[in-house]
């Protein structure tokens, strides 16, 4: 038991917290939540909470749209995941007292062109392939299901399972169930885990868990729109949108109120500025799925930058030589989806100090390696040596344009 003491047994130690949670998005606060409910003293420090990458995702609960080759064990994660997330949906909407935005219409993947199509149904294959549900239909069988589809999509599948959920609902939902827990909000940056005095302290800092524990997380870039329908009402369409519109992925959110979201791209860059090309890919894109976005608002464009590693899985564990500090970070574009099985990994480690089988592929010291020089691993590198026998470095991922600027690359799957 990491916390050295039983979880309904509080310490008369009031000065020390059990658990210093770093990170108040929604990896940190829904730990924060789950530590607090079994009777641990939680702090969770973060001087603006939410104002990360959730404040930008789309909020895609999508095990079976994500599910990509090579990436078998974030799949069965991503799985284990979503099969929690109708019971931590309704168990949060229940203790904050507010609605979440969940939503289980279902995904409907598609195809605009020949080439657009060839390139899903290799993909759908794929996940048929490990047993997940992609139904695929024909134009006609779409276009019953979604009648604002363009006439020219060529065909596309349903994913019944994959739902969504509003995260600008989510976060605050899960810091008012954190401190109706007991947990203690500090509006506080921490910049070395020196700072924090507990008996565990978790680190669910996003791309700020590279500077406090030197593990390869990466900033990657993405920009998105938030449209909305005009008058107020509601979308013409009920499933979330996922595809491919001449080569570009892109996906399309509807929410009840009217907004849709629209996203995104993929950049291996680091800041936040929102570009013209990106905008127009974007709504090119989505206006050739769904013509009927042309008369939309456009009443947000904004970049966010998401925690990437250098194999796209999270990382959640113990810090190598340092059993009392927890990661749970480095979730890609699977930050929303991931939170419930996330915060019930973590919390069972705090509690017992006995791993979940589930978090084996995810241990931290996977990216623990040699240096040429016989140093630890550090932030920026990743597992493995280049010819020369140096180190990677993160900076290998960034490609060059033909003009020598990082490359920007477009991809449905941004803010899940």
């Amino acid at each position: 038991m990491l916390t050295g003491r039983s979880p309904s047994a509080p310490s008369n130690d009031r000065a020390r917290p059990d658990v210093a949670v770093i990170g108040a998005g929604p990896i940190g606060l829904a730990i924060a939540w789950r530590c607090a409910a079994r009777g641990l003293r939680v702090v969770v420090h973060d001087p603006a909470p939410g104002s990360g990458a959730s404040a930008v995702a789309a909020g895609m609960l999508a095990p079976v749209a994500e599910a990509y080759f090579g990436e078998r064990q974030l799949t069965e994660l991503l799985l284990a995941s979503a099969a929690r997330w109708p019971t931590f949906a309704a168990e949060l909407a229940e203790v904050a007292g507010t609605d979440i935005g969940y939503r289980t219409e279902g995904t409907l993947l598609v195809g605009l062109t020949r080439d657009d199509l060839a390139e899903a149904r290799r993909l759908w294959a794929y996940q048929q392939g490990l047993g997940l549900p992609v139904t695929p239909l024909r134009p006609s069988e779409l276009r019953d299901l979604e009648p604002a589809l363009a006439p020219r999509v060529r065909g596309g599948a349903l994913a019944p399972t994959d739902h969504q959920v509003d995260p600008r609902l989510l976060v605050p939902a899960l810091r008012t169930a954190a401190q109706r827990a007991g947990a203690v909000l500090v509006p506080q940056a921490v910049t070395q885990l020196s700072d924090v005095d507990a008996a565990v302290t978790v680190v669910a800092a996003g791309c700020g868990a590279a500077a406090l524990t030197g593990l390869p997380v990466r900033p990657v870039k993405g920009q998105i729109l938030r449209l909305r329908a005009p008058d107020g009402v509601a979308p013409g369409f009920r499933h979330v949108i996922r595809g491919y519109a001449d080569g570009e992925p892109v996906y399309l959110v509807p929410r009840p109120d009217g907004e849709v979201v629209l996203g995104a791209t993929v950049e291996e860059r680091s800041d936040t500025t929102v570009t013209a090309g990106a905008v127009q890919r974007l709504l090119r894109a989505g206006v050739d799925l769904l013509p009927e976005l042309a008369e939309y608002d456009l009443v947000e464009a904004v970049a966010g930058l998401r925690p990437g590693t250098p194999d796209n899985a999270p990382i959640l564990g113990p810090l190598p030589g340092r059993p009392d500090v927890l990661v749970a970070t480095g979730h890609h574009r699977h930050g929303i989806v991931l939170t419930p099985v996330t915060a019930d990994l973590i919390t069972d480690l705090v509690c017992t100090g006995v791993p979940d089988p589930l978090l084996a592929p995810f241990w931290p010291d996977r990216f623990v390696g040699a240096a040429a020089d016989g140093e630890p691993f550090v932030a920026g590198r990743s597992v493995g040596a280049a010819r020369d026998g140096e180190p990677f470095v993160a900076d290998r991922f960034v490609g060059a344009a033909a003009d020598g600027e990082p490359e920007t690359t477009m991809k449905g799957d941004l803010w899940s």
